[in-house]
């Protein structure tokens, strides 16, 4: 026998749900995860082909990395982060378009606000590391900030991506006191880690939906 309280608990569902779709931007979708580690594994493997090239050049006379090599693999990083972002943005907006979601109201400005912050000062840090030559560092500044970046913008969007925040922070950890593999660590958290982030999303949120 159906008991009174179904219809109000199922109202206080839908208020539940409106209220989530308000406060966060839940569209971020699988996909994007997914292509951003495969542009950033194609990136990896691209700057450890620049860097057997030039090493096979030899280094220069302090033993570090030419200022050439510096230039070639910052742009190629821009490169691949570009690729990535736009591939992001791109499978993020047809998964908001199939939901009838907006993909740019509020909560999607505090999310990219919180994300965008420590980037921007860990690209600043890393600007200054690659000036001082401190190559070795460069890698887990990059895992340790995106992490951060992931970790602080959680609150906004899907709460599961705090733990790929929490996985890029202690791999960047790792890294420091292993600074020769910093170009495994970065495939690893940038590639690896965001690929298995994307398919573990898909499959919780939007292989679901799209057998319903």
């Amino acid at each position: 026998m159906n008991t009174p309280s179904s219809p109000p608990l199922e109202t206080l569902k839908d208020i539940r749900s409106m209220m989530e779709r308000s406060s966060r931007f839940i569209s971020l979708s699988g996909w994007s995860g997914i292509s951003a580690g495969c542009c950033a594994l194609v990136g990896a493997w691209l700057a450890s082909r620049e860097i057997a090239h030039s090493l096979a050049g030899g280094l220069e006379g302090n033993g570090s990395i030419p200022d050439a090599l510096h230039i070639r693999l910052a742009f190629l990083g821009i490169c691949v982060f570009s690729a990535a972002l736009v591939s992001a943005v791109l499978f993020t907006y047809l998964r908001s378009r199939r939901e009838g979601v907006a993909i740019w109201g509020k909560s999607a400005r505090r999310l990219l606000w919180n994300t965008v912050l420590p980037m921007v000062a860990g690209g600043l840090f890393i600007i200054r590391l690659g000036y001082l030559h401190l190559d070795g560092l460069i890698a887990p500044a990059c895992l340790l900030f995106y992490g951060l970046a992931l970790v602080n913008g959680s609150k906004y969007t899907l709460g599961e991506i705090r733990y790929l925040g929490y996985a890029q922070i202690i791999l960047g950890a790792i890294n420091c006191w292993m600074p020769g593999y910093g170009l495994y660590f970065w495939a690893a958290g940038f590639g690896v880690l965001h690929i298995l982030y994307g398919i573990w999303m898909w499959v919780k949120y939007e292989a679901k939906a799209q057998t319903v």
